[in-house]
Parts: C-alpha cells; sequence; structure tokens
C-alpha cells in the first residue's frame, strides 16, 4: 500500500480523479440505457408486427450495448498521452464522451490513439510523454511514464511528476490465471503495425512461441471490427482457434476489447449438426488433406446421378409408360445445367421425368386433354410408388454424414470417385461405416455439404443482409427514436429483419453452414490443410484474411512447412507476411532451449529474441523409465503448492498420450490435483503456464513440432523429466 504522499508525488491521487470521472460516466450511460431498455420492454408486445419489430430490435441493440459496457469495466482507461500541443489524451478500451459531446477517454483503435503504442523517441509523433495507468478495480495502484521529449518536458516543468515500474515488464511477469489477458495496455510497435494493417488482401503473422501472435490477432479483430464496421458488421469477423479448450482460454478478450460482434469456433464447428471425436492418423491426414480429395468429392457426388441398366416398364391404371435410359439421362444433363447443388437439383429431374412419363400417358389417350386432366395424370405418374422408388435410384437425396461415411466405407465407391489416388492411399481412406468423425473429416464433410446441398426438407438459406430499403426505413425509424447514436440504420435493420427471434449475428452464422463472413481470422494457421484452407475460402469470398501461426511448431501431417507454398496458390499476390521476432512470454533460457531442439530437428524456426531472464527458469530431473510420471508429479504438485501460497498460478504437465493415464492416477493422490493441468503436447498448442513439466521428450519428439510446442509453454520456469533419452538439442 502506498502512502498518500508517494501517490501524491506520482500524480496518483490526479490520475484516480479521472478514473473516478470515467467509471462515473461509464455507469452513467450504462444505465440510461438500461433506462431505455426497461422502457422499451414495459410497451410490450401490442401493436402492429412492424411495430413489434421495431421495438425487439431496440431492446436487442441495448442489450448488446449493455453487455459492451459491461465487458470492458476491468481496466476502462490504461493510458495518457501529454501531447506537444499542451493536450493531454487518455485512451482506454471505448471511447467515451461527456453529455454535451466532449471526448473524456479515445477508444484504444482511433486514430488519435495511434501515437500511445508507436511513438518512440527518435519519432514521437508530437508526444511528450506517455503514461501508463496500472488499475485494480476502478483504484488506480501505479503509473509508469515514457518520456519521447525530454525539452518539451523540462520546458512544461513536468519532469519531477514521472514515475515507472515498466508496463511490459510487469504484465509479463504476471501470474497465469487460466484465461488469456489482453495486451491493450502493452502493444508494441511490431505488434501494432500488424493490428492496424489494411482490410484487404491477407495478412500472414509469422512469429515464434510467446511473440504475441493470438493476442495480435484479437486485437487486429476488434481493430477492424471498429473501423470498417459497416463493412464488417451484417457479415461478421470469423475467428478460427485449434480447439474448444482454446477459444475457452481467449473467449474474453475481444468483449474486453469493446467487440461482441466476432464469431469464434474450430473447424468442426464451422458444420452445424456434426460431431468430431477421434483424432486422425497422421498418415491418412495427410491423405484426407490433399486437395485432390476436392475432385473426389465432386466425383462421388456425381455418382449418385445414376443411370439404370436398361428401360423400365411401369403399369399405371392398366397403362404402361417406360422410364427410358434415355430420358434419365437427358433429365439429368438438363437438371445439371441449373448449376444447383445435388439435392436441390434433384427436384428439377424429378419434374422433368414426371412430366414425360406424363406426355407417354397423355399420347395413350384417344383424346386431347386439358390442363386439369394433365394435372390428375402427373399426379397418378408422381404417387407411382414403383415411379419414385425408380427416380431415387437414379438420383437419391442424402445427407453430407451419410455421403462420406458411404464413400469411405464401400470400396467400390471409393475406387470410383478416386482414381487419382493410388490403391495404397485408397486403402489408407477406407473404414468401418460406423467409425467416428475425425477432425480430418471436416473439410471433406463441409466440400460434401457445398455440393450435395440442403435435403428437400431442409429450411431454405438465410440471407444475410438487409437491402437499401430496409436501411432507408430503419433511418426513419431512428428519427421517431432518441438513440443519442448507440444505433445505426444498419444495425437496426438488421435486428428488425430477425423479427422477434432475436439472433444474435453469432447464432444466425452458427446455424447457417453457408454464412459468408466479412473477414477470417485463423489461429494457428500452419495446421490447416489445403481442403483446410478451401473451407475457409468458401467463408470469405473477398479473401480478407489475417493468418497467425509458427511453420515451425506444426503438427499435422497435412499442415504448412513453408508460407508461400500454402498461400501463393490460395491469394497469388494478394498475401503479404509480416514477421514478429520478440518473444514476451518465455523466459531467454527456456527459449534458447527450444531455439537449440528446433534447430537439431531441422525446424523452420523463426528468429527470436526472448524480452526478459528469469533465474533458474530451466531444471532437468532423470528418472527411471518406469517413474517418469510419478516423478513429474511430485515436480507439479510442488510446483503448485507453492503457487497455491501465493493465489495465482498455473502448473501443467505435457506428457506422450501413452503416459496420460499414469500421470493421472499418480495426480489422485494429491489435494492439487485440480490445480495442475494434464494434457498432451497438442493438446497444449496455444495455451500458457507458469511451469510447464514436460515428461519423456524423446517420445513427444517422434513429431518434432509437437516437443516444440511443449517446450515453448512455460512463462516462469521449463522442468525436463527424462529417463535419460535425450533428442539432440537436449
Amino acid at each position: 500500500m502506498q502512502d498518500d504522499s508517494t501517490r501524491t508525488d506520482f500524480g496518483l491521487d490526479a490520475e484516480q480523479d479521472v478514473i473516478d470521472g470515467l467509471y462515473g460516466r461509464l455507469d452513467d450511460v450504462r444505465t440510461e440505457t438500461e433506462l431505455r431498455l426497461a422502457q422499451i420492454r414495459k410497451e410490450g408486445p401490442s401493436g402492429s408486427p412492424q411495430n413489434r419489430s421495431e421495438r425487439d430490435a431496440f431492446a436487442t441493440l441495448y442489450e448488446d450495448r449493455i453487455m459492451q459496457l459491461d465487458a470492458v469495466e476491468d481496466r476502462l482507461c490504461f493510458g495518457r498521452l501529454d501531447l506537444a500541443d499542451g493536450d493531454r489524451l487518455y485512451v482506454g478500451r471505448i471511447g467515451l464522451s461527456d453529455e454535451q459531446h466532449a471526448p473524456l477517454l479515445t477508444d484504444w483503435r482511433a486514430p488519435a490513439a495511434r501515437a500511445f503504442y508507436s511513438a518512440t523517441a527518435a519519432s514521437p509523433s508530437g508526444v511528450v510523454n506517455r503514461r501508463h495507468l496500472t488499475t485494480r478495480g476502478r483504484t488506480v495502484v501505479a503509473v509508469e511514464d515514457d518520456v519521447l521529449d525530454v525539452a518539451a518536458l523540462r520546458e512544461a516543468g513536468l519532469e519531477d511528476t514521472l514515475a515507472g515500474e515498466g508496463a511490459l515488464l510487469a504484465a509479463l511477469d504476471a501470474r497465469r490465471t487460466g484465461r488469456m489477458g489482453d495486451i491493450v495496455a502493452t502493444i508494441q510497435a511490431e505488434q501494432d503495425a500488424v493490428i492496424r494493417a489494411g482490410l484487404d488482401g491477407a495478412l500472414v503473422v509469422q512469429g515464434g512461441p510467446g511473440s504475441g501472435k493470438t493476442a495480435v490477432a484479437l486485437h487486429r479483430a476488434a481493430f477492424l471490427l471498429y473501423h470498417h464496421r459497416e463493412q464488417l458488421e451484417r457479415r461478421g469477423v470469423l475467428m478460427i482457434g485449434p480447439s474448444a479448450q482454446f477459444l475457452r482460454y481467449i473467449d474474453h478478450v475481444l468483449p474486453s476489447l469493446g467487440e461482441t460482434g466476432a464469431v469464434s469456433t474450430t473447424m468442426a464447428g464451422l458444420v452445424p449438426g456434426v460431431r468430431v471425436t477421434a483424432i486422425e492418423e497422421d498418415d491418412i491426414a495427410s491423405v484426407k488433406g490433399r486437395t485432390i480429395m476436392g475432385r473426389v468429392i465432386k466425383n462421388a457426388v456425381r455418382e449418385r446421378q445414376r443411370q439404370p441398366r436398361a428401360d423400365q416398364e411401369v403399369s399405371i391404371d392398366g397403362r404402361t409408360v417406360v422410364i427410358r435410359r434415355a430420358d434419365i439421362r437427358d433429365a439429368q444433363a438438363k437438371a445439371r445445367r441449373e448449376g444447383k447443388p445435388h439435392n436441390e437439383a434433384r427436384a428439377s429431374f424429378a419434374k422433368e421425368m414426371i412430366s414425360r412419363l406424363t406426355t407417354q400417358l397423355m399420347e395413350q389417350l384417344d383424346h386431347q386433354l386439358d390442363g386439369e386432366e394433365r394435372m390428375e395424370l402427373e399426379r397418378d405418374v408422381r404417387d407411382s410408388k414403383t415411379i419414385r422408388i425408380a427416380l431415387n435410384l437414379c438420383w437419391l437425396p442424402i445427407t453430407p454424414q451419410q455421403f462420406v461415411r458411404d464413400l469411405l466405407s464401400k470400396p467400390h465407391l471409393l475406387e470410383h470417385a478416386a482414381r487419382g489416388l493410388s490403391a495404397a492411399d485408397r486403402g489408407l481412406l477406407l473404414r468401418p461405416a460406423n467409425a467416428p468423425f475425425t477432425d480430418a473429416d471436416i473439410p471433406l464433410l463441409d466440400e460434401a455439404a457445398e455440393l450435395l446441398g440442403d435435403m428437400p426438407s431442409s429450411a431454405p438459406r438465410a440471407s444475410q443482409g438487409p437491402s437499401d430499403e430496409e436501411v432507408a426505413y430503419a433511418e426513419e425509424v431512428l428519427s421517431t427514436f432518441d438513440t443519442d447514436g448507440m444505433v445505426t440504420a444498419q444495425d437496426l435493420a438488421q435486428r428488425m429483419r430477425g423479427g422477434s427471434s432475436r439472433m444474435s449475428l453469432a447464432e444466425r452464422a452458427a446455424s447457417d453452414r453457408t454464412w459468408t463472413y466479412g473477414h477470417v481470422v485463423v489461429d494457428e494457421a500452419q495446421e490447416l490443410s489445403p481442403m483446410a484452407w478451401r473451407m475457409l475460402l468458401r467463408r470469405c469470398p473477398t479473401r480478407s484474411f489475417t493468418i497467425v501461426g509458427d511453420v515451425a511448431q506444426v503438427t499435422s501431417a497435412a499442415g504448412s512447412r513453408w508460407w508461400p507454398e500454402t498461400m501463393d496458390p490460395l491469394f497469388g499476390p494478394s498475401w503479404q507476411l509480416r514477421e514478429l521476432t520478440v518473444s514476451y512470454r518465455i523466459p531467454a533460457a527456456v527459449a534458447e532451449v527450444a531455439q537449440a531442439f528446433a534447430t537439431a530437428a531441422q525446424l523452420p524456426v523463426s528468429e527470436l529474441s526472448a524480452a526478459r531472464d528469469v533465474d533458474d527458469a530451466v531444471a532437468q530431473t532423470r528418472a527411471d523409465a518406469g517413474a517418469l510420471s510419478s516423478t513429474a508429479v511430485a515436480i507439479a504438485v510442488g510446483h503448485a503448492e507453492r503457487m497455491a501460497d501465493a493465489e495465482a498460478g498455473l502448473v501443467a504437465i505435457i506428457a506422450p498420450s501413452e503416459l496420460l493415464g499414469d500421470v493421472r492416477r499418480a495426480l489422485t493422490d494429491s489435494d492439487l490435483a485440480d490445480d495442475v493441468t494434464v494434457c498432451t503436447a497438442r493438446e497444449s498448442k496455444g495455451l500458457e503456464f507458469d511451469v510447464a513439466v514436460v515428461v519423456d521428450p524423446a517420445t513427444i519428439a517422434v513429431r518434432p513440432g509437437d516437443l516444440y510446442v511443449a517446450l515453448t509453454r512455460p512463462t516462469q520456469r521449463l522442468e525436463i523429466v527424462h529417463d535419460g533419452n535425450l533428442p539432440a538439442g537436449l
């Protein structure tokens, strides 16, 4: 606790007054919004359907605004800029103005706030001093100053008010909490350049472990939503993460940055109704990930449009019609020309065949039929069970799930569709019909869903945005409400279009596999196969992507090991590469160990320099092969006990899958079992821990990328437990 003189010397009391005022304004805006929401709800569901739709739209928008105001409660304001012209600018998570619309707090994404991240002593951009504010709750606990123009500061007589404890290093030394922390208060210049890059094209961000790739990607999503709101809000930003655990780890970051409009999911989450319960073996995943599988799926869909071996006679009310192979062929060709997916085009095929069969019946009658009589004959043809069966055999609707199950379990189907694959590769793909879906099946299911389309009974695809007329009407509605700029016409039109269901963009997108986004952010992008990239490109026809990853950390057999090899076929000349070269998370000693292994394993490691040193950051313990698990547990529990005393920190044991059971059994006797995370290297991807205990590195190193990932998870200490068999470099 600092005494009053310290608070005065460092300007804490003055900053506390400012922070109190900002939180007071935040409370006022929240209260005002809650009152408006209560008034809307009080009116109830009466009135015309249009009036009810308008009220529902406003209610949902006010609810979203309240969620945003709640999300920025923590560290609302984190910085101050003292400018050469005498102005002072406070920087925070969102923008706030007083009742007269005078600015109180500048949104970190606004152009005026850019100098907070980019100004340097060599290029101060009109900034005399940059102050970082550290708050706990609503209390200012510390300030730290970066003087960028000493002469101007002295001229203003402010040099005696400076303070500092190193905002960035203080953040890096903070204990892990199990949730990702945003870096909005400590963004560095090379990170800021990536965050604020343009929207068009694909931006690939290559960076080693701890360089802040994920944090930069999330902040970039928030920045783009702020600066390109009209362009992105109706379609949204898609955030792809490697696992559900990873998504839980980052789920609060975007809301805390003032954004609630992004959709976060895994690749599997993009295909509704499919549950992945298995990880594919490397050799099979490699085959499934090749672009040729797109052709295989297309061939298999075409094979579902079959022709009978011979003409078939069918009796209808004593008259005979013939289902001719030539008619089937012509009707199928006509249906294909419409360009619709298989299941949807089937209706055109059936309609054409029923028409041809009806004509056959008419030709057998001795008089001219009127329109009503022809319709009766068509009903007779359509109601014939024999004809329905025959047409279904020629063009049968099918779900993507059943389609992929059939393809991968029936050798004759696979041989016909996959002639471009070797017999050995086809053999790898074959499996039982009841086999669970794997992660490598997801792009195949999505490809099939794209070519098959909805089943006949499925709901039509959702529309993705209001028309110009709907927006114009929303503007008229807004003119009758006092919204104080909280609601845009585009927002209101989209909500009104949604009626009373009040579905958020994320909910609408999640229920519609064909939804296309304005921008896509892909984390751990080096893991994606060429087929997975095809899947993502369908979600963003504008090819506006932020792609972050590290090719040295690739663990998928179908992943990327060199960015140009992957990006050139996808984006041509419209992609660029940026590199993050400083590791802010990993201690220098840990980085050296990981880099030494990666170099020995010939992984394509990026240039990486650690931002800090931590004493005793790396330790090795040798144990008998049968005691590896118990030794690792003893070490992990010891660290967990010390961290429990400090009431902060995370410990993980990262082990080969073969040892996970032994590790968990050894942990059951400890009272701190719940405080130690147990996972494989792949499951730890994207996560960070204060202490990581890596068990049996030689086994993990069978996939070198896996061990590189495991070695780079700790922020404080790396413990390596081995039986004397160490990979090269360790």
